[in-house]
């Protein structure tokens, strides 16, 4: 049923039909396609519509008539509110069915690929405090939930320590428990909060650029290091001494404390100085023997048991046999490149930040791994003829680009290359799809192997082997 006299309308008892990308919730009413969110398929909805468009509408859901009879009870509070776990209220055994599916349906759909079966999801064995790393944000003015605004009450403005409410950069919920990191990341952004309140230390308004205390990220890992950045928008060295004094004291296991002033009208602290306020300005992690040092900048998958799992399973898809030349494309701080390097004649790694190519050198020697190389710069830039005739060319490529997937010009220099071997590691099969695709002239997929990194989201990680297809020559007499 569907209430007309309103430019958005409200849509009554909708059913909730299938799970569409991203993670949203589709539903159909009169021929058009609506999207919603925090609903799983089987449930029975009012959606009051905010955006329409030709072909689709977009909409959140006011009540909620009938549940999913799979639906379970989300654990986390912050449901509802928060963009990170929507699929709570998802079993997560359907949770992977979604996602092998998504991963079937983007490589027939937009790849063009035929191929008859789909290695099954490696599921995480942790569902909760499975990440080594989450940002939080300071905000001077919390945002109220949906049950405070209803009770009609008037609400003093009180300070938040947590997470932007999804797609308002200026509005953030304060977090009292979050389930993603093991402690004492919980604990440490508790303090923070109590110990600024308690001394009258303000927090940051981004729009009126005013406020000391900005952002706090958390990082832990499997060694039992934990490292912890504050960012301020100004340097109040009294107040920035009085804070990190107190939580040095509180969390002796804080291995690296860090700071970093940011005055600018962003966030993003990779183009500004962190400075070391007591212990190391990094900290390791470790995997089979090896060990990888992460500073405050360096980007290292965030599910560090799943990361060993996928990086297991890119090592099985190269066919390793201690003689190949390998090019580890996208290497990032060389993760895979060192992973792999005993199997491998040698290992070239490309980056276009160099930061973390020089994690990635620093790392190699920490290893005592000396038949790898490093090399900074756009990767489209890099691959060229004159490039392969100086290093070779590889037998085997590994991949593992951003969300955005592979410049075209990577494309034809891989074509160009002709490896035997391709191991496409990606964290958006849409976009993998759609290079395979463009691969498919020279390459056919043998295997995939769809990994889950992020349980109770959308997100998927997908390995894809391609092999170059055998040339047959055909002579005319």
């Amino acid at each position: 049923m569907t209430r007309k006299n309103s430019k958005n309308p409200l849509l009554e008892h909708i059913l909730i039909e299938d799970i569409a990308a991203e993670g949203k919730a589709l539903a159909r009413v009169d021929n058009k396609v609506v999207f919603t969110t925090f609903a799983v398929p089987g449930d029975v909805v009012d959606i009051q519509v905010v955006r329409k468009r030709k072909s689709f509408m977009e909409g959140y859901i006011t009540k909620y008539h009938k549940y999913f009879s799979l639906r379970t009870e989300p654990f986390c509070e912050h449901f509802g509110m928060c963009g990170g776990c929507k699929w709570q209220n998802l079993p997560y055994a359907e949770q992977l069915k979604f996602k092998q599916r998504q991963v079937s349906d983007q490589l027939k759909r937009i790849g063009k690929i035929d191929i008859e079966e789909i290695t099954p999801i490696l599921g995480s064995k942790k569902t909760t405090n499975y990440r080594n790393k989450l940002e939080f944000t300071f905000s001077k003015t919390r945002w109220l939930t949906t049950e405070e605004v209803s009770l009609g009450l008037a609400i003093p403005a009180e300070p938040a320590l947590g997470y932007h409410i999804p797609g308002m950069f200026d509005k953030v919920f304060d977090v009292k428990n979050c389930y993603l990191q093991p402690e004492p990341s919980n604990s440490i952004r508790l303090e923070v909060k109590k110990f600024a309140i308690e001394h009258g230390i303000s927090f940051h308004d981004i729009r009126k650029r005013e406020g000391l205390l900005r952002n706090l990220i958390i990082r832990t890992s499997s060694t039992g290091d934990v490292m912890a950045i504050f960012s301020f928008y100004s340097d109040d060295v009294v107040i920035r001494v009085e804070l990190l004094d107190h939580i040095k004291d509180c969390f002796p296991q804080i291995t690296s404390l860090l700071y970093v002033i940011n005055p600018k009208a962003n966030d993003t602290i990779n183009d500004l100085e962190v400075l070391i306020y007591s212990g190391n300005g990094f900290i390791f992690e470790q995997m089979e023997g090896l060990k990888f040092k992460i500073g405050p900048k360096s980007f290292y998958q965030t599910n560090s048991d799943q990361a060993y799992a996928l990086y297991k399973i890119a090592r099985e898809f190269a066919g390793l046999t201690g003689n190949e030349l390998v090019y580890d494309l996208y290497t990032g701080t060389g993760t895979i490149a060192q992973f792999i390097a005993k199997n491998a004649s040698k290992v070239i790694g490309v980056e276009y930040v160099p930061e973390a190519i020089e994690d990635a050198f620093e790392n190699s020697k920490i290893n005592g791994i000396d038949n790898v190389d490093f090399f900074a710069g756009d990767i489209k830039d890099i691959l060229v003829k004159s490039f392969f005739e100086l290093h070779g060319y590889p037998e085997v490529v590994i991949l593992d680009p951003p969300r955005a997937g592979i410049h075209a010009d990577v494309i034809d220099a891989l074509i160009d290359a002709s490896p035997n071997r391709i191991v496409y590691v990606s964290c958006n099969p849409a976009t993998q799809a759609r290079d395979i695709a463009l691969l498919s002239e020279k390459y056919s997929v043998i295997k995939v192997q769809p990994v889950d990194m992020f349980p109770h989201t959308h997100h998927v990680e997908n390995v894809v082997l391609l092999e170059k297809k055998e040339v047959i020559e055909i002579n005319i007499h």
